[in-house]
């Protein structure tokens, strides 16, 4: 219902009573048509908060929100047919809606989130002046401890407290004890003297801090330099993979240990991939080109033919039997082609990971494995 004219009226009163009734179906008309709409809005808030509905009244500009409020003051009665005849204007009028559009340029910025480039997006923030962060304190509450502590080490003693006290108090505990323990206390002595700070100036400091989280450079590649080098290295000839990674030892020895943790190879298979996890595997790829991989790798007598063994020894006898039967037939395997089968073994297992329907163990979680 809009309620854009919101004029300061009394309500209208019955001829033979006090506010605003009607004794039949031709009286409801006539008093449904001399409420105004400031009127209308205000009964048809009051009956969707009764029926328990959340009505973002919030999201209106103040001079609504006042006037809204003060009408709903106003008003005493309102009889069931009065307000039967009300709700079917309102009805009727959204009924008659075809599309609702945000009405401001923030509302359509969310709208097409996603939709138009991030660069637009920005410039149109910035020439419009308009606040990119809806509630500043839920992003800031989503930041990991690690990521707020620097801002209490780094700002005013105030600002800190009014940061610990918009936290939940488990994080807010923790950030505490990671402080010094002279700056934890001027800061817990400062949330002390926080009762009366205005909602305004809470509002300010929330806006200013998570706008260090809104910050982002515009990036050409969504991936870290490390998973997408290591995505190619993963499927490139091992000759070739090992000639980048012992120029990488020479030319920048931290990348290169970071680059060998984030590549995944059949050799890595064994030492990656639970037991349980390989029957799964080698169903996402087809049995003949299952068997030149494990073919080629057997025949290398190294790393290769050691996951090629563990793959055999964790799937059913029988297959692992038959598969055996077919390799020993294949023979001799050409390099090229036992590698490519190999790949779409690695490949396969990759996107069960992302799927989230096996999990690979990382190079944490037991010593790194060395890349042949």
């Amino acid at each position: 219902m809009p309620t854009t004219d919101l004029t300061p009226l009394t309500p209208p009163k019955a001829a033979n009573g006090p506010g605003i009734a009607s004794q039949h179906s031709q009286d409801m008309g006539s008093s449904v048509t001399a409420l105004t709409r400031r009127q209308k809005a205000a009964i048809i808030v009051r009956f969707l908060i009764q029926e328990g509905a959340d009505i973002p009244i919030d999201a209106l500009p103040d001079n609504l929100q006042l006037a809204l409020t003060q009408q709903i003051g106003a008003m005493r009665y309102v009889d069931r047919d009065t307000l039967a005849a009300v709700i079917t204007e309102f009805a009727d009028e959204l009924d008659r809606m075809g599309l609702i559009f945000p009405g401001d340029l923030a509302g359509a910025l969310t709208a097409l989130d996603g939709r138009i480039s991030p660069q637009t997006a920005a410039r149109l923030r910035k020439e419009a002046g308009v606040r990119q962060i809806g509630d500043p304190w839920a992003l800031i509450r989503a930041q990991e401890a690690d990521a707020l502590l620097p801002i209490l080490i780094r700002e005013s003693t105030e600002v800190s407290a009014i940061l610990l006290s918009k936290l939940p108090v488990a994080k807010a505990a923790e950030l505490l004890h990671r402080l010094p323990g002279a700056h934890a206390r001027r800061i817990t002595h400062a949330i002390t003297l926080t009762g009366s700070v205005r909602p305004d100036t809470v509002d300010r400091i929330g806006l200013s801090l998570a706008a260090e989280f809104q910050i982002r450079p515009d990036l050409a590649f969504d991936e870290d330099p490390v998973e997408r080098l290591g995505a190619i290295l993963n499927i490139s000839p091992a000759d070739t993979r090992n000639q980048v990674l012992t120029g990488l030892d020479e030319d920048d020895a931290e990348f290169s240990q970071k680059l060998r943790k984030a590549i995944f190879t059949f050799a890595h298979i064994s030492a990656r991939v639970a037991p349980a996890d390989i029957p799964r595997a080698v169903r996402e790829i087809e049995q003949p080109r299952l068997i030149i991989a494990l073919a080629h790798a057997l025949a290398a007598e190294d790393d290769l033919a050691t996951t090629a063994e563990f793959i055999l020894g964790n799937i059913p006898k029988r297959m692992a039997e038959t598969l055996r039967e077919e390799i020993g037939e294949v023979g001799r395997v050409k390099p090229k082609e036992g590698e490519a089968a190999m790949n779409e073994l690695v490949g396969a297992i990759r996107a069960l990971e992302m799927a989230g329907e096996i999990s690979l163990r990382t190079a944490d979680d037991d010593d790194e494995v060395e890349i042949d």
